[in-house]
């Protein structure tokens, strides 16, 4: 039994542009075309874009996933026992991040110095503070949380619609992109992901790549998070998410 490249992604979760990327460069390369020349994907392949996508998924680089794939030596059994060991610590240091972790949507909720009339006239009919007991409770201890405290404790009404107005800016930006169907590990998204974390580091606190790998997985977990970003856009969060692992990936790798 064979599956076509839409049949492919949808089991996937995978764009069809991704899977002619894959193709393009001989990472993943169907097994079989039907006469009208299509793409059609067997189990064997199937199998072959789960090992690739796990190792996407802990931030390998394609030439390194083809590298690992093409191993004359490797062993299927293997392969998934070290996947298994990659994904247990990437566990543990997510669970030891989680403390450092803010957030800069929640970041705008501390050291807020406004009247009450300009809180409503920058942030509507929302409550910066709302979340402000639960942030000091989780991330209270972290450098993070004293130097977003610092910064925005000093800023003032044209600051914050300034913060605002670039965030809205960015979001129209991001929207767009996935309007034109731009893959979360391509160079346009890429670039706002980076865009998203210069915006955390200009306005709140210093956010590594790793840091900001941590961030992305939250805006998913979180269901205040995700609703935030896919308000913008339904899907946005999780595009958002693999786009920021994609990012953090080649800075790091």
């Amino acid at each position: 039994m064979s599956y076509s490249v839409g049949q492919v992604a949808g089991f996937a979760g995978v764009t069809v542009r991704t899977l002619h990327h894959y193709d393009a460069i001989g990472l993943l390369v169907p097994s079989e075309r039907s006469h009208a020349g299509h793409r059609r994907y067997s189990g064997a392949d199937l199998d072959r874009l789960q090992q690739i996508l796990f190792y996407r998924e802990l931030g390998f680089p394609l030439d390194e996933v083809a590298a690992l794939l093409e191993d004359p030596d490797a062993d299927p059994r293997a392969l998934l026992r070290r996947q298994h060991e990659l994904l247990t610590a990437r566990i543990e240091k997510l669970r030891k991040m989680a403390a450092a972790v803010e957030n800069a949507m929640e970041a705008r909720t501390m050291g807020i110095n406004l009247t009450p009339e300009e809180k409503f006239e920058v942030f509507g009919g929302k409550d910066p503070e709302q979340y402000a007991e639960e942030v000091e409770e989780r991330w209270g201890g972290t450098d993070e949380y004293a130097e977003s405290q610092r910064r925005t404790a000093r800023y003032t009404k044209e600051d914050w619609k300034r913060i605002q107005d670039e965030a809205a800016d960015w979001g129209a930006r991001y929207d767009a992109l996935m309007a034109a169907g731009e893959p979360p590990a391509g160079e346009a998204a890429m670039a706002l992901a980076e865009e998203h974390r210069q915006h955390i580091c200009t306005w709140f606190y210093e956010c590594s790549h790793e840091l900001h790998r941590c961030l992305g997985e939250m805006y998913v977990s979180d269901e205040r998070f995700k609703a935030f970003y896919d308000s913008m856009r339904p899907g946005l969060a999780e595009h958002l998410k693999n786009a920021i692992a994609a990012n953090a990936a080649r800075h790091t790798s």
